[in-house]
């Protein structure tokens, strides 16, 4: 292990905190809906099941994200952070700068 696996390390952990901070804010949002017809001011329950399916929604892309994440921390206990999957050429460390889950190089996702 080097620095740089360390500090991809580090920075895909605080990604994953973060993710897991969102996860907990989150929750509220996916309960079942419930419309109390008595109250004034409330939401009506085509609101509500909006909001609920946004809320699932958030849930399904931090979970790829997640994903995401696991497989980087993966690729840098193996030794193949940083290069592409397809091609095994190293992936430019400007594309990992803005997002460090990427497998692959430019050139194999344009494909």
């Amino acid at each position: 292990m080097n620095s740089d696996d360390d500090i991809w390390r580090a920075r895909l952990k605080a990604l994953m905190q973060e993710l897991d901070a969102q996860n907990l804010l989150g929750k509220s949002g996916q309960r079942i809906v419930e419309l109390d017809q008595q109250a004034v001011g409330r939401l009506s329950r085509m609101d509500a099941m909006l909001s609920q399916s946004m809320g699932k929604a958030q849930q399904i892309r931090r979970d790829q994200s997640k994903t995401r994440i696991l497989a980087a921390l993966a690729r840098i206990e193996t030794g193949e952070f940083g290069y592409c999957l397809d091609c095994g050429e190293p992936i430019d460390e400007k594309r990992l700068n803005v997002d460090p889950t990427l497998p692959k190089c430019l050139s194999c996702t344009r494909g």
